[in-house]
């Protein structure tokens, strides 16, 4: 995936979709102001805070921006409703447009960049997995160009489906899933990433969404819960 920079823009990022939510703000497809937040039950109201903390320390005001991007999900069930909400919210109010990612697709992007798949053949496979409960995990499956080839989908991981993934091609396990896919299979084609996406992804794929005007209806767009209720897994 290459990115476009011909049409440059000022962006907004709400990401509450995990146990760490991120706000962060690009000028020209470069990061110029972060916040994160790992204490569990205040996104809310720490979006909020980074938001205007933000404003003012970069001198740039919310109706200057191009565009709000938020995190779509798979993830946490209260945690997307925050982040889309707040982003809703900031775009209806400013007509700006509201720029929607995966948060599976930002893991796909965040695995693309391991010495593993940058040297791999064309048959290498990114298996992006969110941790959900007991032995299930929201996954997709992209090619090492980052196209998907298998949809966002809650699944239950057992030996046979890695063993079948297997057979089309080497396999990176990335995400907070990929701790519970080690147990079940050791294998020389299978790698794992328990590391998670940065806002650094967020950029990347929220410039290629711009550059190409693929926006959200404010009005109808909603969180990919992928289940009815995701409770974060306890620690």
């Amino acid at each position: 995936m290459q990115n476009n920079l011909h049409n440059l823009a000022t962006l907004l990022y709400i990401d509450t979709a995990g146990e760490k939510a991120m706000v962060g703000m690009s000028k020209d497809a470069q990061l110029i102001a972060y916040a994160e937040n790992i204490t569990a039950n205040t996104h809310a109201s720490f979006v909020q805070v980074a938001i205007e903390k933000m404003v003012d320390e970069s001198g740039i005001a919310l109706q200057a921006l191009d565009a709000i991007v938020v995190t779509l999900g798979p993830g946490s069930y209260t945690g997307l409703r925050v982040g889309l909400a707040s982003a809703k919210g900031i775009a209806y109010t400013l007509n700006k447009p509201l720029i929607g990612l995966s948060t599976l697709a930002l893991l796909a992007n965040h695995a693309s960049k391991n010495k593993i798949v940058m040297e791999a053949e064309n048959g290498m496979q990114i298996f992006s997995m969110i941790d959900a409960k007991r032995m299930e995990v929201f996954g997709a499956v992209y090619d090492l160009h980052q196209n998907n080839i298998l949809p966002e989908q809650a699944i239950i991981l057992d030996t046979d489906y890695i063993k079948k993934l297997l057979q089309n091609g080497p396999l990176l396990c990335v995400g907070n899933g990929a701790t519970k896919t080690k147990t079940l299979l050791s294998n020389a084609h299978l790698y794992f990433m328990e590391s998670s996406y940065s806002i650094e992804n967020l950029v990347e794929l929220a410039m290629v969404k711009w550059n190409e005007k693929q926006f959200e209806n404010i009005a109808y767009s909603s969180p990919s819960y992928l289940k009815d209720f995701y409770q974060p897994p306890a620690k």
